[in-house]
């Protein structure tokens, strides 16, 4: 079973969840938020795509953002000025939260044994699951949900969204490899154990091309990209159409499938047990 639907917790579900949880004191949606127990997506077998959204709780941390009070903290070296309802954390024992420049913000969720390395930030609302690899310069977007044992390799963007509520976070389940310089926006969702590599740029909307099964998987704003489990995933190109491209040789970006993974892939992204 996936470590993200094992640590699932049961929650309360319809519009008298929905009025208890945007009733909710700033400081306390924000302690469920950050112990976990609180998500702003779920995974869920009955969904489609295996995940169910929780608007009422994006909501809730939009409403979070209405008290524009600032306040300054000071951490270490460094100076920080926000809305004071959203100071930085440190995000307890059993994680590495390694110097020069990280910031976790209030209401994210890092469960034990997550490393991030700096600079690199983890927005309100993300959870990250165990024994994740949080790498240099990684965005961590709002909302995003991070499964355990990921690798976020150097330079990765993880796209958060808040608004529109429904709009699914971008996800990214157990035992997933995000090369270096890879971008995931929009929704996307990237299936267990697949291998995205560096530089790949996905958005909910991005058609990728399955060079193994000779089909095209295309996303959408109502059901964006999903990247099947074990998939690995390299940068590619397509002709451009038309004859004023095609005269000149034009192509277009794009990803594409080009195996599954096995344990040649899984030797060339494993995380060395000493930086643990």
């Amino acid at each position: 079973m996936r470590g993200l639907v094992a640590d699932r917790r049961a929650t309360a579900e319809g519009p008298e969840a929905e009025r208890e949880i945007a009733g909710l004191p700033a400081h306390e949606l924000l302690a469920a938020l950050a112990a976990g127990t609180l998500r702003a997506a779920e995974p869920d077998p009955s969904a489609p795509d295996g995940w169910r959204v929780r608007p009422d709780v994006k909501a809730a941390i939009l409403a979070v953002f209405a008290d524009r009070t600032m306040a300054s903290w000071t951490v270490g070296p460094l100076a920080f000025h926000d809305r004071a309802n959203l100071p930085p954390v440190d995000p307890g024992p059993d994680r590495r939260i390694v110097p020069g420049g990280t910031a976790i913000r209030a209401g994210a969720h890092l469960a034990p044994g997550v490393i991030v390395m700096p600079p690199s930030y983890v927005n309100v609302g993300a959870w990250v699951g165990a024994g994740t690899m949080v790498d240099s310069h990684v965005l961590v977007g709002s909302c995003a949900q991070i499964g355990e044992r990921v690798h976020l390799a150097a330079g990765v963007t993880i796209g958060g969204v808040l608004e529109p509520a429904g709009a699914r976070p971008v996800i990214v389940e157990d035992d997933a490899f995000v090369g270096a310089g890879a971008r995931l926006l929009e929704g996307v969702l990237v299936g267990a154990g697949a291998v995205i590599g560096a530089g790949v740029v996905l958005t909910g909307t991005s058609r990728l091309y399955d060079l193994v099964e000779e089909r095209e998987l295309l996303g959408a704003s109502e059901a964006p990209l999903v990247v099947p489990p074990g998939a690995v995933v390299v940068p590619g190109s397509r002709p451009a159409t038309g004859a004023w491209a095609r005269e000149r040789g034009l192509s277009i970006a794009t990803a594409l499938i080009v195996k599954h993974r096995d344990p040649g892939t899984d030797a060339r992204v494993a995380l060395e047990s000493a930086l643990r």
